[in-house]
C-alpha cells in the first residue's frame, strides 16, 4: 500500500512539472485607442497575439494580452478560436475580447485575404461573426456576452511600392444579435503580408448605432512590431 502511495504522488508530481505548451507563432503589435499608434501616451501600448495551435473543430486557438502603456501589468490574457473565415468564438471564461483584438483577430483568419492571393486589387465581401463579451478600452471589465455579425466588402489597392505587401480598404457593419441591437460602422485601412500572410498595420474607425454619446467613434490602429516566425 505504501508503495502504491508513493507511486500516485510521483505521478502527481510529474504532472504538475508538465511544461506549459508552447505557441505555434507569437505575434507582437503596437497599438493606439482612439488615438494613432504611438510608442508611448495615453491609449497606446501593445498587444501580444500567441497562436497555440489547431482546435478540434477545425479553428485556431489565440491568446491576446493587451499591456497599455504606464500600467503596472498587463490586462488579463483572453483566448478564442479564431476560424478561417474570420469568425472569432470566445468560449473560454471570461469570453472576453479587447477592442484591439476585436480588430486584429477576424484578420488572422487563414483565409480572410484570399481574395487579393491571386490579384492585388481584387474586390469581394467576407461576412462571419464575433461571440464574445467586447471589453470598453483601458478601463476593462467583463461584460455580457453577445454574438455580431460581421458583413464587410474588400477592395484590394494593389501593392505596396517597393514591398510585396497589399494595400487594402474595407467598409462594414458590426450588428449585435439579441440585447439591445445595437449595430457598428467598420472602415478599415489595412497593409497585408502575403509572406507572413497576416496584415502589418491596420487602421479601423468603427461608428456606433445609435450614438452611445458624443464619443460614438472608436480609432483603433495596430503595426506590428515582432513575428516570431519572420525574425
Amino acid at each position: 500500500m505504501k508503495t502504491i502511495v508513493m507511486l500516485l504522488a510521483a505521478l502527481v508530481a510529474l504532472s504538475a512539472q508538465t511544461p506549459a505548451q508552447k505557441p505555434l507563432r507569437t505575434l507582437v503589435y503596437q497599438f493606439g485607442y482612439n488615438t494613432p499608434v504611438a510608442a508611448q501616451g495615453n491609449g497606446t501600448g501593445t498587444t501580444t497575439v500567441q497562436i497555440m495551435g489547431p482546435a478540434p473543430d477545425g479553428g485556431m486557438i489565440v491568446t491576446g494580452t493587451d499591456d497599455w502603456w504606464n500600467t503596472a501589468r498587463p490586462r488579463a490574457a483572453n483566448t478564442c478560436e479564431v476560424y478561417s473565415d474570420g469568425t472569432v468564438a470566445c468560449s473560454q471564461a471570461p469570453n472576453a475580447i479587447s477592442p484591439i483584438q476585436l480588430t486584429l483577430f477576424p484578420l488572422l483568419g487563414a483565409a480572410f485575404f484570399k481574395g487579393v492571393a491571386a490579384n492585388p486589387s481584387s474586390s469581394w465581401n467576407r461576412t462571419y461573426t464575433v461571440k464574445a463579451a467586447v471589453l470598453p478600452g483601458a478601463g476593462g471589465y467583463a461584460g455580457q456576452v453577445y454574438t455580431w455579425k460581421c458583413t464587410y466588402s474588400l477592395q484590394g489597392k494593389g501593392v505596396q511600392s517597393g514591398s510585396p505587401n497589399v494595400m487594402l480598404t474595407t467598409s462594414g457593419t458590426l450588428a449585435q444579435q439579441g440585447g439591445r441591437y445595437w449595430k457598428a460602422t467598420s472602415k478599415q485601412r489595412i497593409v497585408y503580408t502575403p509572406v507572413g500572410k497576416i496584415p502589418i498595420f491596420v487602421t479601423d474607425t468603427r461608428t456606433h448605432i445609435p450614438m452611445r454619446s458624443v464619443y460614438s467613434n472608436d480609432l483603433v490602429e495596430v503595426k506590428i512590431l515582432k513575428d516570431s516566425a519572420h525574425k
